[in-house]
């Protein structure tokens, strides 16, 4: 099977999507997102609900986009319902964000082994995002959740990461070892720039050219790893949230233009791609 990259930017992205603080209308995100050559769309269920899924759905089949389904189940069964819509949708697989959140390793794996055990009953695959404030918030803990169940395939947010260990940069060779665990591990990939303090960094100021760069690196090594071992296609999602994600000035107005940044992203990876000898 030939290998695909597939870039998708997400709704909850898109309202607003720039500094103007325009909310578009559904109809007008979808057509905004396919116009500039995306091939998807996230639809984030912490962000919105179910409701406002049916509601793009027709706008997404209108314009060729594919949705990908974002769950945040707070209980084990409630993934469930999630599974059986994004099936429905034709979601690629569910981005799983768990808000079951045990206090031990030992604890969480009957919670992830639950879901796998759900999401292969109904035929819908599931990747555990790395996110904080979920059953993967830290580091270390998914990766001895990594360990302990060889079948778990994760979703890179690395942004997460960085914020939650509080890396110093440049990082060693232990920290970006780990990090390599992650991205050996993962079938999709999430753009965002974070440094040790701030989630979400502007691409183009210059003192946060170094974190840019790291991403970028990391991005490739990804990339280069999933087209070792996958066929298919490869889901990037670029995904700059809105203020509080988006840093702001006094005047409240965010301080650089998410869209435009996404775009970007959207080259720089498609760029990378290329270079690893793929079609997009």
């Amino acid at each position: 099977m030939a290998q695909k990259l597939k870039v998708f930017t997400s709704l909850w992205a898109m309202q607003p999507h720039d500094q103007s603080g325009d909310i578009l209308s559904l109809e007008d995100v979808c057509a905004k997102v396919a116009g500039a050559g995306f091939d998807g769309l996230a639809i984030d269920l912490g962000a919105s609900d179910v409701a406002t899924a049916h509601a793009v759905r027709p706008h997404l089949e209108a314009n060729g986009l594919t949705p990908l389904i974002v769950a945040f189940p707070k209980t084990v069964e409630s993934l469930r319902e999630t599974l059986v819509m994004a099936k429905d949708f034709g979601s690629p697989f569910v981005d799983v964000i768990g808000q079951v959140t045990p206090l031990t390793v030992e604890g969480m794996i009957p919670v992830i082994r639950a879901w796998m055990d759900m999401a292969d009953e109904i035929g819908m695959p599931i990747q555990f995002e790395s996110h904080r404030n979920c059953i993967t918030n830290d580091l270390y803990t998914t990766l001895t959740l990594l360990d302990a169940i060889p079948e778990m395939r994760m979703c890179a947010d690395l942004s997460h990461f960085v914020v939650d260990r509080e890396f110093w940069y440049p990082l060693s060779a232990r920290d970006m070892g780990l990090i390599s665990r992650i991205l050996q591990r993962s079938d999709s990939f999430q753009g965002r720039v974070a440094s040790r303090q701030q989630i979400q960094l502007q691409l183009d100021f210059p003192q946060n050219q170094k974190w840019v760069g790291l991403f970028k690196g990391w991005w490739r090594e990804g990339l280069t790893d999933w087209r070792t071992r996958s066929d298919g296609d490869c889901v990037f999602l670029c995904e700059l949230g809105p203020p509080e994600y988006a840093m702001t000035g006094p005047d409240g107005k965010e301080m650089s233009s998410r869209w435009d940044e996404s775009l970007q992203i959207k080259s720089w990876v498609q760029d990378i791609w290329q270079d690893l000898g793929g079609d997009t």
